[in-house]
């Protein structure tokens, strides 16, 4: 009976956390950046942390929980405006801007998995102990710049505060949302004082209409005085009472007799009050103003690159090797990597960054003379990538000691045996959605040879359901692996020449407009780098060698180029930037007639040899394109490309 008694009140008793013990403000002594960066390394070496995931406090409730109380709260509010009461500045910015509000909760409930959260690591020490680091880092920093958002700040608050140790990859990219916790966390708190100044102002205009609606006998003051004699007087409600009661002649000299008693009970007198009232309002108003305006610059700013400006690996990564010439999804890749690699081992991020940096380092070492395939093989190994999600990867796990999990063991040996996995696994699951009909048959007492012609029947079906099982199944397990790509926002550079050609036959001076119409596009969706554009044209099959409009046609797709080079002018390198490229007919005895040789096939290989300096092709003397070409996007004639798609290919 003692076990019940205490599982009962171990239900009932109310949940403590940091988060309710007080519903102040988040706001305490405001800092110069400098003052604010000592700060930070000086809360770096005091805080203690834990690695081992756990879930911690409970977070989301009290998210939810600000949630509901921010709606109620702006209901409130609303209510006080239609019913025409006046409401402090504060109120009208939580009013005006409520949807702000709205899409930082939806943001919070949507960036914050549970899984993510356990791996954060959480602090050993109060007052928020039990809460991700990162939580009370972005805690500190809205405390003391009260709610205002610096990009500049915050990034040298961050800086400052890993200089005692750094933040792992993961806090790095929640500090986002941990700020958007703290804000909404602050705003609930404001909102709630607001709410509850709204109902003591409201209290007190009623008490004050039954007060001045009483004659002047002082003894009639006593009835509705009663409920606070024994309560202290909320400062909102004294401030209001004040401000009815005081402008009004003899009738209400009793009851400010009585308020003025019952401030000097609380220590306080009537000028005390007023004057702390509007400090509050005032310093409510910076706040509310500040929150919500941060809210707005959390939206707009681009955490990818605030990531990449205060994280050490990366720091690490870009001084040591190519990190910076690639994409933002390949460094993902690489961070991904070593976060995992760090998890299963011994090592830290920045010791794993640094471990995969010396192998690298070294296997650029050239050992005696090299071939061609040794070069490429040694520039390979160069890269940090090799090791963390290449080739080099399995070496480098056993290099730091990686401890595989066996979900990882079970995938890799699935892929290791792709052809007799993927074989076994289909007649497995083939077996089993046989299995089912022929067992409900087998308990309905069908025969031996009636069960094999079932099975029979139903192979053909069953292996159709256990290949799109299977299929899901693969997808789900191991995802798309998408290829390392450089980083060539800014235009294809010299290295990486490129030429856009665009096979096509000379029909027409209307198809002819279409088609430099067309390769003027493809130049306006991506103008920069060394990048050319060529028609590669071919004459349309005839009886004979030369036909009468061939030389208008060609005149008017050469006369089309030159105007695009003239309207555009020439490309980095002075090379004319657009190209027409056509060939001679060539006699083909099978189908008896004049052709362009092997036609579009034949095109972009004669294309090929040409870039590569032969002479003995089929395209007729004219501009050609650079010798530094070195790859050839293909398109047809009607496709399109969009903005910035060359340089992603």
């Amino acid at each position: 009976m003692g076990i019940v008694k205490w599982l009962k009140s171990l239900i009932a008793r109310p949940f403590r956390s940091p988060l309710r013990d007080s519903e102040d403000p988040i706001r305490s002594e405001l800092f110069s950046i400098e003052r604010l960066e000592q700060h930070a390394e000086s809360l770096s070496a005091a805080q203690r942390i834990t690695l081992k995931p756990s879930r911690g406090r409970r977070f989301l409730s009290r998210v939810k929980d600000n949630s509901k109380v921010l709606v109620e709260s702006h209901r409130r509010i609303a209510r006080a405006v239609t019913a025409r009461r006046s409401i402090p500045p504060a109120a009208e910015w939580l009013l005006d801007n409520f949807h702000i509000i709205e899409e930082q909760v939806r943001e919070i409930h949507d960036d914050l998995p549970p899984n993510f959260y356990r791996e954060l690591p959480k602090l050993t020490d109060s007052p928020l102990k039990g809460y991700p680091r990162i939580f009370g880092i972005a805690w500190a920093f809205v405390a003391h710049t009260d709610s205002r958002f610096d990009v500049d700040w915050l990034r040298r608050f961050i800086r400052a505060y890993q200089r005692s140790g750094p933040l792992y990859i993961g806090e790095i990219w929640a500090f986002a949302i941990s700020l958007r916790i703290v804000l909404v966390e602050n705003l609930r708190r404001l909102a709630e004082s607001i709410a509850l100044g709204l109902d003591a102002r409201e209290e007190a205009d009623a008490l004050a209409d039954i007060l001045l609606d009483i004659k002047v006998k002082k003894s009639h003051f006593n009835e509705p005085l009663y409920p606070y004699e024994s309560v202290p007087l909320p400062r909102a409600f004294a401030v209001q009472l004040l401000q009815r009661l005081r402008d009004q002649e003899g009738t209400a000299t009793p009851a400010l007799d009585w308020l003025a008693e019952r401030l000097a009970a609380q220590g306080a007198t009537a000028e005390d009050i007023v004057r702390m009232e509007h400090q509050d309002q005032a310093a409510m108003n910076t706040t509310v103003r500040n929150v919500i305006t941060s809210m707005r610059l959390l939206s707009a700013l681009d955490w990818a690159q605030f990531f990449e400006d205060v994280s050490i690996v990366d720091e690490i990564l870009r001084a040591e090797s190519g990190f910076a010439s690639m994409d933002f999804s390949t460094r993902d890749t690489y961070r991904h990597a070593i976060e995992d690699l760090a998890r299963g081992s011994s090592l830290s991020e920045i010791e794993v960054t640094r471990k995969v940096l010396w192998d690298a380092k070294n296997a650029r070492i050239p050992q005696g003379a090299l071939s061609d395939d040794a070069v490429i093989e040694m520039e390979r190994k160069g890269d940090p990538g090799y090791y963390l999600i290449s080739k080099g990867r399995a070496r480098f796990e056993k290099d730091i000691s990686y401890r595989v999990s066996l979900k990882h063991l079970v995938l890799r040996a699935y892929v290791a045996w792709a052809a007799p996995g993927y074989v076994g696994s289909l007649l497995l699951a083939s077996c089993f959605f046989l299995a089912i009909p022929a067992l409900v048959s087998y308990e309905q007492g069908t025969g031996y040879l009636a069960l094999l012609a079932l099975c029979a029947l139903n192979f053909i079906p069953a292996t159709n359901l256990g290949m799109a099982l299977l299929n899901r199944l693969v997808t789900m397990s191991l995802g798309p692996r998408p290829l390392p790509k450089l980083d060539l926002h800014a235009g294809i550079p010299k290295e990486f020449a490129t030429l856009l050609a665009v096979p096509t036959l000379l029909t027409s001076k209307e198809a002819i407009e279409g088609h430099l119409e067309n390769l003027e596009i493809h130049y306006l969706s991506n103008p920069d780098g060394h990048l050319q554009f060529a028609l590669l044209t071919d004459w349309t099959d005839a009886p004979e060698e030369h036909m009468p409009d061939d030389d208008a046609l060609l005149a008017a797709a050469l006369a089309g180029v030159s105007r695009l080079n003239e309207k555009h002018g020439p490309g980095p390198d002075k090379n004319l930037r657009f190209y027409a490229l056509h060939r001679r007919r060539l006699w083909n005895e099978k189908e008896g007639v004049w052709m362009g040789w092997e036609r579009k096939r034949g095109k972009l290989y004669e294309l090929n040899r040409l870039l590569r300096g032969d002479t003995q092709t089929t395209y007729l003397e004219s501009a050609k394109p650079s010798r530094g070409i070195r790859y050839v996007v293909t398109l047809d004639a009607d496709t399109r490309v969009t903005l910035g798609s060359l340089y992603r290919l």
